[in-house]
């Protein structure tokens, strides 16, 4: 398969040119007019970040494509899933509250805010897919319904998934809440007892009740209201939290493909990630921690396999920066060409996620970077 293009622009600016600026500059050179706008729905995935969280996409980057899609007569709307695990954005009314509070509401933006599987996420079609592991995918009616989806991605580290970024955020992203859980539910969290300390983070950000500390100070799993959120992996201070994955993490990462696949199945769509604030986890955490690497840019493509594996090659490429999660145990190595995300997350195997993705037609990991700034 041929290469695809995948356009990038550094953050260096002149009075003359700001980053909003560069990134209209920036879409247009990849390709976003090909996209025939006029009247047509158009979602503009996006996370809006738990409260808490300050690693998440500026709203006035959502702003600027807002602007642009008006400007080619489009019906631009923000749009986000709700959240399986407990949270500020598990239901409509409270998504709502943690997105204007962080700026995506329409005095910012200039568009309506949309939560796309309804009040309690239950509003969605099951759309059909054939693929090799999930024959129908439960996603968000507002994204199953729109003409147009155009994903705005935060480039970064995620505890299950390795890093996240187009994909995480299209598949998982527009799951609705039964969508969610059937992705997850092949994970399967385990407490290693000898390392845990009965310091009870995970019963505090449990899900469903399923984790307890128990009169010998250790943390345990009901296996019977367990998820598989990775909620208790995430915030163990003392990898005693972890995944058992028996294949799990490959599956989750091609079921993400498959949903990604159905979000965009029969729609026109483009794919812009920002490599900047590079945290170790995802912003769905009340908390975000210090970036693994610097700013690198930002990057668009009409193919978003191909985006994300430029992106988290970019982000081998790029050194670590003192003082991350991943340089605790590497202090004197800069860690250049190292793989940053399986340093943050050992267990992950984002590679095969990408993988199926381009085995099912959805995009190619073969990619060539266009440059902007050269």
């Amino acid at each position: 398969m041929e290469p695809t293009k995948v356009y990038f622009t550094n953050l260096r600016t002149n009075p003359s040119l700001n980053l909003q600026k560069k990134l209209v500059l920036l879409i247009k050179k990849a390709g976003i007019d090909n996209i025939h706008f006029d009247k047509k729905l158009t979602a503009i995935k996006i996370h809006f970040g738990e409260p808490g969280n300050l690693a998440y996409l500026r709203p006035n980057f959502a702003a600027t494509i807002v602007k642009y899609v008006l400007q080619k007569g489009g019906k631009p709307f923000l749009t986000d899933s709700n959240t399986l695990y407990s949270g500020a954005r598990s239901n409509a009314v409270d998504h709502l509250k943690a997105a204007s509070e962080n700026g995506y509401n329409p005095l910012v933006t200039n568009c309506p805010v949309i939560i796309a599987d309804g009040l309690r996420g239950a509003d969605y079609k099951e759309i059909k897919i054939d693929q090799e592991i999930c024959k129908t995918a439960k996603i968000g009616k507002a994204i199953a319904d729109a003409d147009i989806l155009i994903s705005m991605n935060h480039f970064k580290g995620h505890e299950l998934t390795g890093f996240g970024g187009a994909l995480k955020n299209i598949g998982m992203g527009s799951a609705s809440v039964g969508g969610k859980l059937e992705l997850h539910s092949s994970s399967s969290p385990t407490i290693q007892e000898n390392n845990c300390t009965g310091c009870r983070i995970c019963e505090k950000n449990r899900a469903h009740d399923a984790i307890t500390v128990g009169k010998d100070n250790i943390a345990h799993i009901d296996y019977y209201k367990c998820i598989g959120c990775g909620q208790c992996v995430a915030v163990c201070q003392y990898d005693a939290a972890s995944v058992v994955w028996q294949g799990a993490a490959e599956l989750v990462g091609k079921k993400i493909a498959e949903y990604s696949f159905a979000a965009l199945k029969d729609k026109p769509n483009f794919h812009i990630n920002f490599i900047l604030d590079v945290s170790p986890d995802c912003d769905c955490w009340h908390y975000n921690d210090y970036p693994i690497v610097p700013n690198l840019g930002i990057a668009a493509s009409i193919d978003p396999v191909a985006l994300d594996q430029a992106c988290a090659d970019m982000v081998k490429k790029a050194p670590a920066l003192p003082g991350s999660k991943i340089c605790d145990s590497h202090a004197h190595d800069t860690l250049e060409g190292k793989d940053k995300f399986r340093l943050a997350h050992p267990s992950s195997l984002w590679e095969d996620g990408l993988t199926h993705a381009e085995k099912i037609g959805l995009g190619t990991r073969n990619y060539e970077i266009v440059n902007l700034d050269v």
